[in-house]
This record gives C-alpha cells, structure tokens and sequence, in this order.
C-alpha cells in the first residue's frame, strides 16, 4: 500500500477541509443510509450497519487521505486503523439512535429510520472531522496541531 509519508502538499484550511469532508464523508454516508436499508432486509440491521460501516470507514478514510486534508496519497495503515476507532463510535452512536427510535415508536417506518440514521450519522460526522483532522491526518504543523480553524 503507497503511504501519505514523505508528500508534503499543502494542507487545506480548516473550512475548506470541512467543505470537503463533508461532500466526501456525507456522500459516503447518504449511500451507506441505503446500503443499510437494503442489507438489513436480509441481515439483522446491527449487522448490517456493521459490514457497511466497515466498508465505507474504508472508503472514506482512502477519500479523506487524497482530497480532504491534502495527505498527498494513500492512507496508511496507522491512518485506517486511526480512522476504524472513530468509525466505532460513530457505529455506536447510530446503533444507539436506531435503537432508541425502535423502542419509542412502534413501527417508525424505512423514513423515520432514515432521517434518525442519518441525523446521527452526521452528528458523530462532526466528531470524526475534528478527530480526523487533529489525530489520524495531523501533521508537524507548529502551532497548528490543536487548532480546528486555521
């Protein structure tokens, strides 16, 4: 696997790192919404949000490495792993709000189950970023490390 080390583009402020993040992980995340939906009509959905979340993390780890905080390439395998520990919370966070709605409304309906699915999604989105941003696609940037908006 090519690694990110060694290419030194320049890093996206933090708006337009934003801006991107959100077109990749929030497109990655809307067709996730539906490959829940359909595999769970076969599988338990737990599972089914399992396999696809270990499927787009993947995906939107590669997407956010090329474009989205300018790490010149590939992911790395430190990145991905980086990336999996935040993946599992955001897993969490939506099995959490799926459950919730299940168990407070009846029969919530494929709508329902969506705007909840994906409201939490984005919300543990917005955790990702900055765990993304300041962890896992962090660079030896003096003065720059902890800060979301330079």
């Amino acid at each position: 696997m090519d690694t990110a080390r060694g290419r030194h583009g320049t890093a996206p402020g933090a708006v337009t790192a934003f801006a991107r993040f959100a077109v990749c992980g929030g497109g990655v995340g809307v067709a996730s919404g539906f490959a829940v939906a359909a595999l769970a009509s076969w599988l338990p959905w737990a599972l089914a949000n399992a396999l696809i979340t270990v499927a787009s993390t993947l995906l939107a780890t590669e997407l956010h490495a090329r474009f989205t905080f300018g790490a010149g390439g590939r992911a790395t395998w430190r990145q991905h792993t980086q990336s999996a520990g935040s993946a599992v919370a955001a897993y969490a966070v939506t099995c959490v709000a799926v459950l919730v709605l299940r168990e407070s409304v009846a029969e919530p309906g494929a709508v329902l189950e969506q705007v909840v699915y994906l409201s939490a999604s984005a919300l543990a989105g917005v955790a990702r970023f900055a765990v993304l941003r300041l962890v896992v696609f962090a660079r030896n940037r003096p003065g720059r490390d902890l800060c979301l908006v330079a």
